[in-house]
């Protein structure tokens, strides 16, 4: 199998299974239990997050553990809306969300929020003029992605903050899922103007079922879950400890780790750019300035889905679109960015990571050659 979808998921690094493992096995208690136990586990909770939130340059309290990116996605993006009983309000979002952000809003909207697509340049980041413009006094939240998932545009996550501030009442949410490990802007962070940041450790090497949300010191939201103790009143539920064990070892490994990593990326994307670009009919969708981990392609006249199945079977695995998008539907990313509907049809993803070899490459070119020569004549 050659794997190239990496942006869906990645291979637990020894080194989380084995923090996981420790932390599991040492502190068998319940962090919201009265005794000893108990106790221990939530004095090393507090320690870990502390590192965590040392990592990142902010407090222990505004660290908030969640099931994944998508429920820190919906607790921003829902939590903020619904603030202090609100019932109603405008929401501006993009045409590259994931879908935890997109359905969230769409959730809202059918109950009497107004939600608006931001305008994009032609690089696919943010029209900032167009973003003040479509400001009003009841816009209440904006969110954007610091690197989307289909193109790996990266936002201008500062400029984009300035533009909010100028409304005081609205907040910004930032969905960092794609962005960790690849880049540092998802950085410009609390207390720069933006309020709420998304991620989700196993998009780089950490275990898949956990997430975090950062969000803004005095920051009221609406909680999704209620009943029971937890961390936080914002999150009802038992804390998992050995997840955010977990979390931090593989956080302070894609970071500390990140220059090289990106380095060897950069490396072959640029090789498999130039090799796919010299082959007639292939398009090359995701922007130069993109994270060299997302290489979106579009074959003329193929459908992405034939195509992913196509190379499915042939043991090489990419995507069409997000893993959690549903099938069948042209790229709302590449459409937004395209402009081209055909295009948008025919698109699919390709996700690189510094494991990824030259020789699975090469490996890739031959079955991406035989794919294409029978989809034509089909």
């Amino acid at each position: 199998m050659i794997y190239l979808d990496y942006s869906a998921g990645t291979l637990a690094d020894p080194a989380v299974l084995e923090r996981f493992c420790q932390t599991e096995q040492r502190w068998p208690g319940n962090p919201n239990s009265a005794h000893a136990a108990g106790r221990a586990a939530r004095d090393e909770l507090a320690r870990v997050t502390q590192s965590i939130a040392a990592l990142l340059g902010v407090a222990p309290a505004e660290v908030l553990y969640t099931s994944g990116a998508s429920e820190a996605n919906n607790l921003a993006v829902k939590g903020v809306a619904r603030a202090n009983g609100r019932t109603a309000g405008h929401i501006l979002i993009t045409p590259l969300e994931h879908p935890s952000v997109s359905a969230a809003a769409a959730a809202l909207q059918k109950q009497g929020f107004a939600v608006e697509q931001l305008a994009l340049l032609p690089d696919g980041t943010v029209d900032l003029a167009r973003l003040r413009q479509s400001l009003r006094p009841h816009t209440v939240l904006v969110t954007v992605p610091a690197v989307d998932s289909e193109l790996g545009v990266i936002q201008p996550v500062q400029a984009i903050a300035r533009a909010v501030q100028e409304r005081p009442a609205c907040r910004l949410h930032v969905d960092a899922t794609q962005a960790v490990g690849k880049t540092d802007v998802w950085f410009a962070g609390l207390g720069d103007g933006v309020d709420t940041i998304s991620f989700s450790p196993h998009k780089f090497y950490g275990l898949n079922g956990s997430g975090v949300l950062l969000h803004r010191r005095g920051l009221e939201l609406e909680p999704l879950i209620h009943g029971g103790a937890g961390t936080t009143r914002y999150r009802s539920g038992t804390p998992a400890l050995a997840l955010a064990a977990a979390a931090e070892t593989a956080l302070r490994t894609a970071l500390e780790q990140q220059p090289a990593r990106t380095q060897q990326v950069r490396r072959l994307n640029s090789w498999l750019r130039q090799e796919l670009l010299a082959r007639p009919g292939v398009r090359i969708n995701s922007p130069a300035g993109a994270v060299p981990h997302i290489l979106n392609v579009s074959v003329q006249g193929i459908k992405g889905t034939a195509f992913q199945r196509a190379l499915d079977a042939e043991g090489v695995c990419v995507s069409v679109r997000s893993a959690c998008a549903s099938d069948g539907a042209p790229s709302q990313a590449v459409l937004a960015v395209s402009g081209d509907a055909r295009n948008a049809l025919a698109a699919w993803r390709i996700s690189l990571s510094h494991r990824t070899t030259l020789e699975e490459l090469e490996q890739f070119l031959a079955a991406f050659d035989r794919c294409r020569a029978r989809l034509a004549q089909s």
